[in-house]
């Protein structure tokens, strides 16, 4: 018997943004599919409009898995993980020891695989940025929907994601920022009306 599948499923109790208050909980598996369907997205822009040689599907693979140490660890805060580098270096390696402690609970067969995805491994400069930005972009949208449900408290995180994707920007991430965030402004009849 093998534990990956269900330990994975645990992602739907751990919740996220735990030091603020919340219109709306978001739990790690939402923003995991949300973070890989972005990752998908800016890979195949980076191939498809500038003309990039990255791979969407590894890209996606990785954004999948990008957070599953949390998995045995809970989501550490940002203002918490990386207040200093001593805490910072420690909750990286006690996410590394959970990857590994993940990859242990898959068949022999399927190791090797997967221990790319899981690890983040084989990825080059430019795939590690897109799955980073699709990570930030996940975390800017939620700011977005609890400021369009009247909560405040998110608006500082807002200002300084951003600030973070237009830092560490690429065409890609550019493009997304221009083209599809202000979308995520707009009601459902809005949206539909887009078509």
């Amino acid at each position: 018997m093998y534990a990956f599948g269900a330990l994975l499923m645990r992602m739907n109790y751990i919740s996220r943004w735990g030091l603020m208050r919340n219109a709306r909980i978001e739990s790690l598996s939402e923003h995991v599919v949300v973070t890989a369907t972005i990752a998908n997205i800016l890979g195949h822009i980076a191939v498809e409009i500038f003309g990039v040689e990255v791979d969407p599907n590894r890209i996606t693979c990785r954004a999948l898995y990008h957070d599953a140490g949390e998995i045995l660890n809970g989501d550490l805060p940002t203002p918490v993980k990386y207040r200093n580098d001593v805490i910072r270096e420690a909750y990286m390696k006690l996410e590394k020891e959970s990857e590994e402690r993940i990859v242990a609970s898959l068949p022999d067969e399927l190791k090797v695989i997967m221990r790319s995805n899981i690890m983040g491994e084989g990825l080059s400069e430019r795939e590690e940025k897109i799955v980073k930005a699709a990570d930030r972009f996940s975390a800017l949208i939620k700011c977005i929907e609890e400021e369009q449900s009247g909560n405040t408290e998110f608006i500082t995180a807002k200002n300084s994601t951003l600030e973070k994707i237009k830092t560490d920007s690429l065409p890609e991430t550019e493009y997304f920022l221009d083209y599809f965030i202000p979308a995520y402004t707009l009601t459902l009849d809005e949206l539909l009306c887009l078509e």
